[in-house]
């Protein structure tokens, strides 16, 4: 009884959406435990259980923040999400010139004497998607105005999703389909919707032609061997990643062959990030993923029922843009394992081996839980008024 007491006292909003972070949260210091065997060995002198107390150390450092973050008042989001926009806009531009380079992409800044390295665009991803759901809440009564709705809205997301195209075209193909979604719940014309993604892929055509006639051509090879290898799906010299992942998926069959028994782990790049799905597949089958999948689609699911619940259109639109902007990018990763997407680089949410990566996650969920929090009390207060009203009666 006492442990109800305090679950309910702490932990408040929707307990299901506690139950799918906490249920996701130990797949992942799972699978990480598994996958990091060979990068244990050549990096930490074979100390496995260096990358599994990292992982879970930053999950519990990420369930803190999430925490933290659902006390808070949604609406404090608001005023929020402007100063997150004007600092990350900043921070992309100076990551693009002066970002720790690897693979020729700058998607990080390293805080000096710390050490520490995070991406710019997690900051500008939540901070964008925030500001979106403000500005369309306070505009619905101008919702078709051109001048002081429209232009700037669509300016925002151009900036933002093309300051991180650059360096990292699947985040900000991910943002920006996302708030093309937002744009379309928070009853933007659907012809400025259209306009919008045709000056979107305009400039991106612009953006690639630049980079074709620069030396070295920058990220552009990249992204264009990634096409060609998954065009090539019968080249198996190219298609490597794909093939790898296919031998852990066919091992894996239906229930798995256990955990911790991956062998695909050490043919895979990156088995503890871009394809935690399929050493989650090799190990727990195809029942295991069919869990996980369910757990996303279920965290979704209940997303929306706050939407549906919340009084106010900014709570509306900032549960859901969050929530599509956690849930595609899971889609897209397990759709990358099985070889339905070409390799994007995103993280599987709170599965995939991350730092900072797993503290906005966190907070994503965090400020969802907070509007579930917001829309509990406001229906518990009227009952509690009815049940005073009799008893004074």
């Amino acid at each position: 009884m006492g442990i109800r007491n305090w679950t309910a006292k702490n932990l408040q909003g929707d307990y299901i959406i506690w139950m799918i972070v906490l249920f996701i949260s130990i797949f992942g210091m799972l699978a990480v435990y598994s996958s990091t065997g060979t990068l244990a060995f050549s990096k930490q002198g074979g100390n496995t259980e260096f990358y599994l107390l990292k992982q879970s150390i930053m999950l519990l450092l990420g369930l803190f923040i999430m925490w933290v973050a659902h006390l808070l008042d949604y609406k404090y989001y608001s005023r929020i999400s402007q100063i997150l926009l004007f600092i990350s806009i900043p921070l992309l531009v100076y990551t693009l010139l002066f970002g720790t380079n690897v693979n020729d992409a700058r998607r990080w800044i390293t805080i000096p004497l710390v050490g520490l390295s995070f991406q710019t665009s997690d900051i500008a991803k939540l901070a964008l998607i925030m500001f979106i759901a403000r500005f369309l809440s306070r505009k619905q009564d101008s919702i078709d105005n051109k001048k002081t709705t429209l232009f700037p809205i669509l300016l925002s997301i151009i900036v933002v999703c093309g300051l991180i195209a650059p360096s990292n075209l699947s985040t900000a193909l991910v943002l920006f389909a996302t708030s093309i979604l937002l744009l379309f719940i928070g009853r933007i014309p659907v012809i400025s919707i259209c306009i919008l993604t045709f000056s979107a892929i305009v400039i991106f055509a612009i953006m690639v032609l630049v980079i074709i006639n620069l030396p070295g051509q920058g990220r552009v090879k990249t992204w264009k061997a990634r096409v060609e290898n998954f065009i090539e799906k019968d080249n198996n010299s190219l298609n490597y990643q794909a093939v790898q992942a296919k031998i852990a998926i066919a091992k894996g069959g239906i229930i798995g062959i256990g955990p911790g028994n991956s062998t695909q782990k050490n043919f895979l790049p990156s088995p503890y990030a871009d394809f935690i799905f399929a050493i989650i597949i090799e190990e727990y089958g195809l029942i295991g993923a069919l869990i996980l999948i369910a757990l996303y689609i279920a965290f979704l699911l209940r997303s929306i029922r706050i939407v549906i619940k919340s009084p106010k259109a900014f709570g509306a639109l900032l549960a859901v843009g969050l929530a599509f902007s956690l849930v595609i990018p899971a889609l897209i990763n397990m759709g990358v394992a099985v070889n339905i997407f070409p390799v994007t680089g995103l993280p599987l949410p709170l599965v995939s081996m991350g730092g900072t990566s797993t503290i906005f996650t966190s907070l994503a969920f965090g400020i969802i839980l907070s509007v579930s929090r917001n829309i509990e009390n406001n229906e518990i207060k009227p009952q509690e008024e009815v049940i005073q009203t009799n008893e004074n009666v």
